[in-house]
């Protein structure tokens, strides 16, 4: 039987959000945490009032086992556990986190078609307001990812996609919040230039995405519709979006998406 719930193999950025996200449902003790960096596992623990070890331990101890590892390194991390895992007389599921590689893909490296749920979250997990995608192989039962979802309600939005659209998903959702930072340091710079302190460049932009983004979602607005509310006959705003378009503004963010997607579907090859 697992000892623990939810394990979690790498707390780099994206593991350590979603160990955060799940400690504010679940207690730390049912958390159990490893990285190559054993001092950054035993600092979340320390954080999160839960228990680091090694690898190996992870993957024979947990029923949910979190593989927060880069593609490029996924293949050498299941050689190392898949023996475990083999071992094991109850039941478990895998969660990848990998871009780019499909279920196949990490049934084959495993040689077995174990229970997974492919996910593609975003660092705004951490603070509550990410976005997760998931898809989940056949073996997956509903109640499991039912019981996946509710650990991670306090990350975000959670939304199950098919899975020959979720590297397009990860594209927007996983890529997008360093193309926002980009636009968001952007915005700031000019507030500088303008004459506003950096602080206050900063407060003024980042408020003025969460507040758009939440009007959007929230209104159900057609973004284009929420635009032109903004804009006024022969105003700055309008003086603003004209220069952004003179600037191939739409064009290079549809572009920054599609070569993102691209490379996507390269890590998983």
């Amino acid at each position: 039987m697992a000892t623990y719930k939810f394990g979690f193999i790498g707390t780099g950025n994206m593991g350590s959000a979603l160990a955060r996200a799940v400690s504010k449902t679940v207690s730390g003790d049912e958390i159990l945490l490893t990285d190559a960096s054993s001092k950054k596992a035993q600092l979340l623990a320390e954080e999160l009032d839960c228990s680091y070890t090694e690898t190996e331990k992870v993957a024979l101890m947990a029923k949910y086992i979190f593989l927060g590892v880069k593609p490029q390194m996924m293949e050498d991390l299941l050689k190392t556990i898949a023996p475990i895992l083999k071992s094991r007389k109850d039941r478990f599921v895998l969660i990848s986190m990998a871009a780019g590689l499909k279920i196949s893909k990490l049934e084959e490296m495993l040689g077995e078609k174990y229970p997974i749920i492919r996910i593609m979250p975003n660092t705004p997990v951490s603070q509550g307001k990410g976005m997760i995608v998931y898809t989940i192989s056949e073996a997956v039962f509903m109640d499991e990812a039912a019981e996946f979802c509710d650990a991670l309600k306090k990350g975000g939005r959670i939304d199950r996609i098919d899975e020959n659209l979720i590297d397009a998903a990860s594209a927007i959702s996983g890529c997008g919040p360093a193309f926002v930072y980009l636009f968001a340091e952007a915005m700031a710079d000019a507030g500088v230039e303008c004459g506003l302190s950096r602080a206050k460049s900063l407060e003024y932009t980042a408020q003025t995405l969460s507040g758009a983004a939440e009007l959007l979602l929230n209104t159900g607005k057609h973004p284009g519709q929420l635009k032109d509310e903004v804009c006024s006959p022969a105003g700055s705003t309008i003086e603003g979006v004209h220069t952004l378009e003179n600037s191939s503004f739409r064009g290079t963010v549809m572009n920054a998406v599609k070569n993102s997607f691209k490379r996507t579907k390269e890590l998983g090859k």
